[in-house]
């Protein structure tokens, strides 16, 4: 396993309804270098929350990496690559971006100190009290 992660999208453009719906997609559009960084180090079977931006401002779900990074079928530049996400399960409650922020224990998490990166590593400590927060174990 490479990793755990944070994935970040605008419910309007693509919610975690959206990926239950579909079953699969393409994880694209990643420009920022960093967030390319951590995209590229994303492995087949990595769990992955998906949090929603905007007006919702909460992690909403949990999805798997389908494969390995690839380069961006759409892209013609060579530096851009993509993953393919697939669905696990909607958390039983939301978890805010508010109440994360109001814990210390999260003081050094990548959605609170990076919040711009739409791509982020989460340590396994971190992990398990999101799922907790999230009403799963």
């Amino acid at each position: 396993m490479g990793g755990r992660w944070i994935v970040k999208s605008e419910p309007s453009t693509y919610a975690f309804a959206d990926l239950v719906r579909d079953g699969r997609t393409v994880w694209d559009g990643i420009r920022n270098a960093q967030a390319l960084i951590h995209l590229r180090s994303m492995r087949k079977g990595d769990p992955v929350l998906f949090y929603h931006t905007g007006g919702e401002k909460a992690i909403v779900g949990i999805a798997r990496v389908a494969t390995d990074p690839y380069p961006d079928p759409k892209g013609s530049d060579a530096r851009l690559c993509v993953v393919d996400l697939v669905p696990d399960k909607p958390l039983k409650r939301p978890v805010s971006l508010t109440a994360i922020k109001a814990d210390p224990s999260f003081a050094t998490l990548g959605l609170v100190r990076h919040s711009r990166l739409s791509v982020i590593p989460v340590p396994a400590e971190q992990w398990k009290k999101l799922l907790e927060a999230g009403g799963l174990r």
